[in-house]
């Protein structure tokens, strides 16, 4: 950290491009200055194009997300820009699991209680399924790795799902080395065994899912059978939207269930009289699911994955028959295509054998006090950053993908980029960037976003340290470390106050400038300092912020509804305060309704990605290769600190891994540069030979550049020389918008001569 916080490259200044874009030409100024000309240039660029011209973009630099919001709306611009393909991390899961049982799960490692593991009230899990994430290597997220080792030491068998050979797979009871980007076809494999085997917990699955519901779709309506209305023996029907997913008609004598059963059986095809004296047919929705899940069968399910079948069957027993079982998933879910589907039957997992909201198990995880650093929540300061109906609407994107309109508001960014080009339906003329170094680490293809920025009027980057991207700004702005800024985290944990511990001269957080900002371009923000602004947040807590910071820490009391466990059967998830799960129909939903309203598919499903040995054979032979990227540093965060001292040491060289068996027949032995090729482009790295890697693929790090090379352009340290994400394209997302192929793309391997 010391050589982090005082390197000597550390941006200390304001820096003000004086020389042609990309030329590395700067001169110091005051942060006044610099806070006068990004208002009077961004303020321009609104007069003349409006506020939807400019783009907010920010990525994975910690504790900024909440804070950007605040300035993109004060500004008055719609277009907030996660900088990644696809939102392709952290968002598409929770969207699913918001869309499916109303809130996120994760997994519970007694991190709400404050004896933890001692508490009377925890259980420690049975079995946990560790997909698709190698928690001793990656960043935290408020979930720490030695959490799992902590629960393995009590008792916990593990099941890693992972292509690798990760630290916690040589510790598993079963490892699952699956094809990269197949994880939607083995849980629905593990599905198959646990309904065919009836392994699922039927008392759960009848009172708090849709399980029973009966469902009919055609073209213009959705028939759902809800036993929130009811007449005696009699059901009634609610008519769904299809387009919005909402109730659009509340008519009891619609129509009646027929015939009369008070509780018809999970399995079904049952007959439904109308009013309007026609009758059709409709099946429950468990039934649906059994005929979805037939299709993979554990036979179908290996030859799609490589993973043996009865590898495949061992896991789901040893998961459904092991209460409670929880399972820990990573950001490789949502690198994938189909990561809105794979997700979905991931979840049904834990939904279908009970294991949500329990101890020990996926637990629902509410803001603590509802406490949520997101200031646009409706009770902190929301009608001062509402943007008008007309805006709204030109968010990018929002009138393709619904969970943009109805999850979390944001421009999608592979039509952001797209539109840069285009200028259609409008054009974009400015861009703020925030934590996002797009050419090194968010961006795929990076050379389409190095085109973009070269269009724009206006650059600003907010960072540490000059990159690749900020090299193309018009202004840098010298960010603050976590140990010089106050601040607040939420995420999955008790509420935690970030406290400031040291100064370094002009530097300012992410939530200082942010706040300053956001005041000059919006007279009604309501709050006229930061404190003030805390303390507005944790006000639900009892507290204020400096309060807070005095303790560190605070859990929510066990009456408390973000504290654990049972919330269901209390009526503390739903707002109406009645009992169930926060969903548009109260139970978990296996058949989303939102799903339905947005236009995808209801129900989980499997399809291969869109680079593949079976979708295209024909390129498959020119590129034997599935490369995966976006793997985790242990001493790097994403494409950050390659200039520091220490870390270089532990990690020097850009690298790909490679399966020694694969490495002989091409030629390659460790430490040769080697060339990794697609039809979109290639990059150099150093081979690294490892068993732990599947013969079929290699794993190619992401995020590198070099600080110590030459800045300027073309150049730009060096950067396409090594970056693995010009063998990525933009727009391959799913039908949510969300997900990329990131982790399986097809490629070849060369030595570089």
């Amino acid at each position: 950290m010391t050589q982090f916080v005082y390197h000597e490259q550390r941006l200390r200044h304001p820096l003000l491009r004086v020389g042609e874009r990309g030329e590395n030409k700067w001169k110091e100024v005051s942060w006044k200055e610099a806070y006068d000309l990004i208002e009077t240039k961004l303020n321009d660029i609104k007069a003349r194009h409006g506020p939807e011209s400019v783009l907010f973009f920010y990525a994975d630099g910690k504790d900024v997300s909440e804070w950007i919001t605040i300035l993109t709306y004060s500004y008055g611009s719609p277009n907030l820009v996660y900088a990644l393909s696809g939102s392709s991390c952290y968002t598409p899961r929770t969207m699913v699991t918001w869309a499916v049982q109303g809130n996120v799960a994760v997994l519970d490692a007694s991190q709400w209680l404050p004896k933890r593991y001692d508490d009377p009230a925890y259980t420690v899990p049975r079995c946990i399924i560790v997909w698709a994430q190698d928690p001793q290597a990656t960043c935290a997220d408020g979930f720490y790795s030695h959490w799992i080792v902590d629960l393995k030491k009590r008792g916990s068998e593990l099941i890693v799902i992972d292509p690798r050979c990760t630290w916690l797979a040589s510790r598993a009871k079963i490892w699952l080395q699956l094809r990269p980007a197949t994880d939607g076809a083995l849980a629905l494999g593990m599905l198959n065994v646990i309904i065919t085997e009836k392994l699922y917990d039927t008392k759960f699955v009848k009172e708090w899912t849709n399980a029973p519901f009966l469902v009919k779709v055609d073209e213009n309506r959705l028939l759902l059978e809800s036993d929130l209305v009811r007449d005696g023996s009699e059901k009634k029907f609610v008519i769904w939207d299809t387009k919005t997913g909402s109730p659009a008609i509340w008519n009891p004598s619609e129509a009646k269930f027929s015939p009369k059963k008070a509780t018809p059986a999970l399995e079904g095809t049952y007959t439904v009289a109308l009013t309007d004296g026609t009758a059709t047919d409709c099946k429950t929705v468990w039934t649906l699911l059994c005929e979805r899940v037939a299709d993979f069968s554990p036979e179908k399910v290996a030859d799609i994955t490589w993973v043996p079948k009865d590898k495949i069957v061992d896991a789901a027993r040893f998961y459904a028959k092991n209460h409670p079982s929880a399972i820990h998933w990573g950001a490789s879910i949502d690198m994938i295509t189909t990561t809105t589907p794979s997700a979905h039957a991931i979840t049904l997992l834990w939904c279908i054998t009970g294991n949500v909201d329990k101890p020990g198990t996926n637990v629902i995880a509410l803001d603590p006090f509802d406490v949520n650093p997101y200031p646009l929540q409706p009770k902190v300061g929301a009608s001062a950053l509402a943007l008008p109906p007309d805006v709204l609407k030109k968010r990018i994107g929002a009138d393709r993908y619904g969970p943009l309109r109805d999850f979390r508001p944001r421009a999608h960014t592979d039509l952001t980029l797209e539109q840069i080009f285009t200028e259609k339906p409008y054009p974009i003329k400015g861009m703020w960037i925030q934590g996002a170094n797009i050419l090194a680490g968010n961006g795929m293809d990076p050379r389409r976003w190095y085109e973009a920025m070269k269009k724009m009027e206006f650059i600003v980057c907010v960072d540490l340290f000059m990159n690749p991207t900020s090299m193309l700004a018009d202004l840098v702005l010298p960010a603050a470390t976590f140990l010089e800024k106050d601040s607040l985290h939420t995420l999955w944990v008790p509420l935690n106050a970030i406290k400031k511990v040291i100064t370094v001269a002009d530097c300012k957080s992410d939530t200082e400038i942010d706040f300053e900002l956001a005041k000059r371009f919006n007279p009604k923000l309501p709050w006229k300092s930061l404190d003030e602004m805390f303390d507005d947040i944790v006000k639900p807590s009892g507290m204020t912020f400096s309060e807070l910071k005095k303790i560190g820490w605070k859990t929510p009391p066990k009456s408390h509804r973000s504290s654990p466990y049972e919330r269901h059967e209390k009526g503390m998830l739903r707002s109406d305060g009645q009992k169930g799960f926060n969903t548009l129909t109260g139970r978990i939903e296996i058949f989303s309704t939102r799903f339905s309203g947005w236009g995808i598919d209801p129900l989980p499903y499997y399809e291969e990605p869109p680079f593949s040995p079976i979708r295209t054979p024909e390129v498959y032979k020119d590129y034997p290769l599935i490369m995966m990227t976006g793997r985790r540093s242990s001493v790097y965060f994403l494409s950050e600190h390659r200039m520091i001292p220490w870390l270089r040491e532990v990690e020097p060289d850009p690298i790909v891994e490679i399966h020694p068996r694969t490495a002989g027949a091409l030629g390659v032995k460790d430490g040769d540069s080697v060339w990794i090729e697609n039809w979109l482009g290639r990059c150099k790295r150093k081979a690294k030979l490892t068993p732990i890697i599947h013969p079929k693929t290699i794993m190619v790090p992401h995020g590198w550049w070099f600080p110590e090379k030459e800045g300027s352009d073309p150049s730009l340290f060096g950067v396409w020389e090594v970056n693995v994400n010009q063998l990525i394209p933009m727009g391959y997302n799913g039908a949510a918008g969300y997900g990329s192929p990131i982790k399986s793309m097809l490629c070849k391997v060369y030595r570089a001569e």
